[in-house]
């Protein structure tokens, strides 16, 4: 089997999660998050659009980690982010959290907001 070392960009991968927290690139971040190309910073949830909106012009995607469990972002979060050329994702904060990494890993542009499990 060959293995290839991976150089991510500038955003940093996730390297674990637990109750009340997000380990990203070494670092323990408590509550909800934001992470990709301009670096992690704490969340403020779903009403916090501005720092997710801010992301406009440097990504894609932006996943949308929803906890333990899958549930429903509003209509009007998603058509503000979507409005503004960003697509989401939605999926379980677990999910989001590999597929982020799996994304990041092949240069992709893309984000991170996450509530913690």
């Amino acid at each position: 089997m060959r293995l290839n070392e991976i150089t991510y960009t500038n955003a940093t991968p996730i390297d674990g999660y637990g109750p009340g927290f997000f380990r990203i690139g070494g670092q323990v971040h408590d509550g909800p998050v934001l992470t990709g190309p301009n670096g992690t910073t704490g969340w403020n949830g779903y009403d916090d659009q501005t720092p997710l909106l801010d992301l406009a012009d440097h990504i894609d995607v932006l996943f949308i980690g929803t906890g333990a469990e899958l549930t429903h972002i509003s209509a009007t979060l998603r058509r503000t982010l979507e409005d503004a050329g960003i697509g989401v994702e939605i999926m379980n904060s677990p999910a989001a959290c590999r597929t982020y990494n799996v994304l990041l890993s092949e240069g992709r542009r893309i984000a991170m907001a996450a509530l913690p499990v």
